[in-house]
């Protein structure tokens, strides 16, 4: 695709300040930007969130308080305040039954210009029953006869501080009075099938619901906006994916005589999924085209074999290999396991992080340099300027919604002809957010487990029972069982969660005396390390922990989790917790350890792990429950943001835009057509621009 020469001059009355927009003074400009609201554009993007039926009545006789209503009377009589603090009381009369409109603070010329005596005027707010009489406090209109009437349903806008319904509604009608007659972009047999109106007109009706199933996800006007939002993201997308297919690549071809070797050292064979994942990734790296793939798998699944069969593939031909952890502790985990396969194979495997310094960092480097290094394992230390390869053919991240678009870019610089990209997560996505975040990357799933994997028996346990459970793990214990204890996440505050760990670890040390060891990420790194090795080599038996052992922490010989104030968690979260043991021969327990009483979902969200071990099913109850951002953590998750589009109600609408997206760019890979035009304008409407310029470098 030619790159957008710049912004259509159809779209400038959009993208002007805020401010430009009539009643926007600096003041609401500021309280409009704390909703993300900064120009036209985005003001017609954010619609009304709920809606308030005003019933028109002839007569007060009618009202039944408390409703909110719509009603002419006459003021006969003000009642200023009678003291401090008092309110100012206008009396009025439709005849045979009276209305006190109640007003807290108001300026005298302001309130009696407003409302004279003996004028007839159109008031419209909420009644409510004071005293017996009817009372309506600070009416939200107060109209002449000749003015025109609110609506009987009036939208209601999202408000932050300083911002009031009416100035919102004005500012709306504003911006929606600039939005362009602009050709349209979905395909005409979609929006015909979905009885979807054009943009303008979608636009005016979804600012003017007239009823509440108007403000359904569902309801057409909303249904094709939200459309509008996915279809742009999966078009850069699509787009994305095809440039990255058209960078050159190198054609990487092993010839499997080190993953023979690494293959007769495995107690059992690779799975099914193991064996067919490799494949694709071989097929990949020995096209000429560059590999983006992403290698998705449930806890335990065995990804890390798959991540090392591949880097074997690179080294086969001739090449390196790059595999990236977020965190040292995972870093140095992986170098462990890895080591082993590593000496199978007979090659040279090392790990570089931020803590290594001076002689053995610069030794380190140069080796690498010259080639002498064949796998590299490190966290995002190797983006420094001074990392360089002798001849990377492949970069493996692992956990990839922490490596922003940014570090992928920076990965692709290294090497004249970029590494083909393997990217790792043990969070299993549902399919909807798979589409959404890695639409531009072809997927791999694991999801059978290795052999040899234990089921993991899962309890709920009221801490009341606290000494219960440290009696059955002092048993366990005196069988040779090794037990990682998480505790609770307080607060989103780690100095509290310290303090949690911290109390737990005296109290299981005074029972178990040096059995205990205790890890958390505000440790120096040295002396976490030393107690993850005391508990791997059998010296500690129990590992008071914070969530830092989240990810990938690897003992086989731990067979008990128990994990505090486990109604705290995210399932996500739980689930990962959980998939610490069950790695070895013994048979294994997840104790949930709850504060009674639970709330509804804290219930719920330890049944489903009770029921299940299967994440894929887990990650849809978890989506279900909690919705995409909070799932993922859209702020490192690189999730879009949308502005109507709702990911959990609208999960088959993004799979509808993905396949048009993709079909569109078969029939018009130039989108030189009138359609492929329109889908320009829509590109820079929704702000796209950005990402087909940034990606399009990668």
């Amino acid at each position: 695709m030619t790159p957008p020469k710049g912004r259509p001059p159809v779209l400038f009355p959009l993208f002007a300040a805020a401010d430009t927009l009539p009643g926007v003074g600096p003041k609401a400009a500021t309280a409009l930007a704390q909703l993300g609201i900064e120009r036209p554009r985005d003001l017609i993007l954010t619609l009304p969130s709920s809606g308030v039926r005003r019933r028109r009545l002839e007569h007060l006789s009618e009202a039944r308080a408390p409703e909110t209503i719509t009603v002419a009377v006459t003021v006969t009589r003000h009642n200023p305040p009678s003291g401090r603090g008092r309110p100012w009381r206008v009396v009025c009369s439709d005849g045979p039954n009276d209305l006190t409109l109640v007003y807290f603070h108001p300026r005298r010329d302001w309130i009696e210009g407003q409302l004279p005596v003996g004028q007839r005027r159109i008031v419209s707010g909420k009644v409510e029953l004071f005293d017996g009489m009817l009372q309506m406090v600070h009416p939200d209109h107060i109209l002449r006869e000749t003015e025109a009437l609110p609506s009987e349903f009036e939208p209601v806008y999202p408000l932050s501080a300083g911002l009031t319904q009416r100035v919102m509604a004005k500012a709306a009608e504003a911006a929606l009075d600039r939005a362009p007659d602009l050709p349209d972009w979905i395909d005409p047999e979609l929006a015909k099938s979905r009885n979807w109106p054009g943009w303008r007109e979608a636009l005016a009706q979804a600012h003017d619901p007239q009823s509440p199933a108007d403000l359904s996800p569902s309801a057409p006007a909303r249904e094709r906006l939200a459309y509008d939002e996915f279809f742009a993201h999966q078009m850069t997308l699509a787009l994305l994916r095809r440039d990255r297919r058209r960078q050159r690549g190198r054609e990487t071809v092993g010839d499997g005589h080190l993953r023979d070797k690494v293959l007769a050292q495995l107690p059992w064979p690779p799975t099914g999924a193991q064996a067919r994942a490799v494949a694709e990734i071989a097929a990949d790296m020995g096209s000429a085209q560059r590999m983006n793939r992403l290698l998705q798998g449930d806890v335990g699944a065995g990804k890390t074999l798959v991540a090392m069969l591949a880097a074997l593939i690179a080294v086969e031909a001739g090449g390196q290999a790059v595999l990236m952890a977020p965190t040292e502790i995972l870093a140095r985990q992986h170098a462990r396991a890895l080591e082993p396969l590593a000496r199978a194979a007979g090659i040279r495997l090392a790990a570089l992080t931020g803590r290594d310094r001076g002689e053995l960092r610069a030794q380190l480097l140069e080796d690498l340099c010259e080639g002498r290094i064949d796998i590299l394992i490190g966290t995002h230390a190797v983006f420094q300027k001074d990392v360089e390869f002798h001849d990377l053919r492949l970069a493996i991240i692992d956990e990839q919604h922490r490596f922003g678009v940014a570090q992928r870019l920076e990965l692709s610089a290294k090497g004249d002809i970029p590494p083909d990209v393997l990217v790792m997560t043990a969070t299993p996505i549902p399919r909807s957010l798979a589409m959404t975040q890695f639409g531009d990357l072809d997927i791999s799933v694991l999801d059978e487990k290795p052999p040899g994997r234990q089921p993991i028996i899962t309890v709920m346990i009221s801490d009341q029972r606290l000494s219960e459970v440290v009696d059955r793990l002092r048993a366990a214990l005196e069988k040779g069982a090794r037990a990682y204890w998480v505790c609770p996440l307080v607060e989103e505050s780690e100095l509290v969660d310290l303090t949690a760990a911290d109390a737990r670890f005296q109290a299981l040390r005074a029972v178990f005396g040096d059995e205990v060891r205790l890890v958390h990420g505000q440790m120096p790194p040295d002396q976490r390390d030393a107690a993850m090795a005391d508990f791997s080599a059998g010296r500690a038996r129990i590992l008071v922990a914070t969530t830092v052992i989240e990810v990938g922490v690897d003992v086989p010989e731990a067979t008990i989790m128990v994990i505090e104030r486990a109604e705290n968690f995210g399932l996500a979260q739980l689930h990962q917790l959980r998939g610490r043991v069950g790695r070895g021969q013994g048979a294994s327990t997840c104790v949930l350890m709850y504060h009674p009483p639970l709330t509804e979902s804290g219930q719920q969200r330890l049944e489903i792990l009770r029921e299940t071990e299967d994440g894929f099913r887990i990650a849809e109850a978890d989506l279900e429950m909690r919705g995409a951002g909070d799932m993922i953590g859209t702020a490192q998750s690189g999730l879009p943001r949308f502005r109507i589009a709702d990911l959990e109600h609208q999960a088959g609408l993004m799979a509808v835009a993905r396949q048009d997206a993709r079909a569109f760019l078969e029939l018009d890979p130039q989108m030189e057509t009138l359609r492929g035009q329109a889908i320009r304008t829509l590109l820079w409407l929704m702000e796209q621009d950005k990402a087909v310029r940034l990606i399009g470098v990668g």
